[in-house]
């Protein structure tokens, strides 16, 4: 490690109170779905002004089992599950079609609060892929019908021109289709509920499925 990189980390601070605050956390008191405190925490952490609160880092696996990680955005949680979207023939696609499942984690340090989820991944029904694109922008429309993600780019020239037409029939065709957007769900095993303590005491509480289909609720050591 050179030693200006050691310097800089040392002169950092971990939920600096200047910008960030910790509020308490009962998990006595939190509910028996772990959706409905995602819900509880994920308004929280936009009304504390959380930058980008809807980014969580996605991670899946390829054939020879091998991790791999991205940001992605949160397209919805409910009982179905945590959703996200990307092309059937990106890099996660390909991992998600021969290793269904994954593992999603937020961060949102204003609040000192994590959560993780786990499980395995279906891809909706093309219809509320539909649904899920013509709903969102004019920018997200022309970025699904680029197309092509993950595959290698010959140049910047190149992307600029795929964009420009992309951008052009978003504009024009405002339903247009991209046919290898799909959404997927995670259907999750567990969740875990992060709260940060400034005395290093961390709440950890997790969920996980029980035989009947419910949920059992549990401490970890931090």
């Amino acid at each position: 490690m050179s030693a200006d990189l050691h310097q800089l980390l040392r002169s950092l601070r971990v939920w600096d109170p200047e910008v960030t605050s910790l509020p308490g956390f009962d998990p006595e008191a939190a509910p028996g779905d772990p959706v409905a405190l995602f819900v509880e925490w994920f308004a929280a952490a936009v009304a504390a002004g959380q930058p980008e609160p809807h980014t969580m880092a996605l991670a899946t696996a390829d054939a020879e089992g091998r991790p791999d990680v991205r940001t992605v955005m949160l397209h919805g949680a409910d009982a179905d599950g945590w959703a996200f979207a990307t092309h059937a023939g990106s890099r996660k696609g390909h991992q998600l079609a021969v290793r269904p499942y994954a593992a999603l984690h937020f961060y949102w340090p204003v609040l000192g609060r994590q959560v993780r989820v786990r499980g395995p991944v279906e891809p909706a029904p093309g219809e509320q892929a539909r649904a899920d694109l013509r709903a969102r922008s004019t920018g997200a429309l022309a970025a699904a019908l680029t197309g092509r993600q993950s595959e290698p780019l010959v140049s910047l020239e190149e992307l600029r021109q795929a964009s420009e037409a992309a951008w052009e029939r978003a504009r024009r065709e405002p339903d247009a289709e991209a046919p290898t957007w799909t959404l997927y769900r995670v259907r999750p095993e567990e969740a875990e509920f992060f709260q940060g303590d400034a005395a290093r005491r961390h709440v950890r509480l997790t969920y996980r499925r029980d035989g009947d289909g419910g949920w059992t609720k549990g401490l970890l050591w931090p």
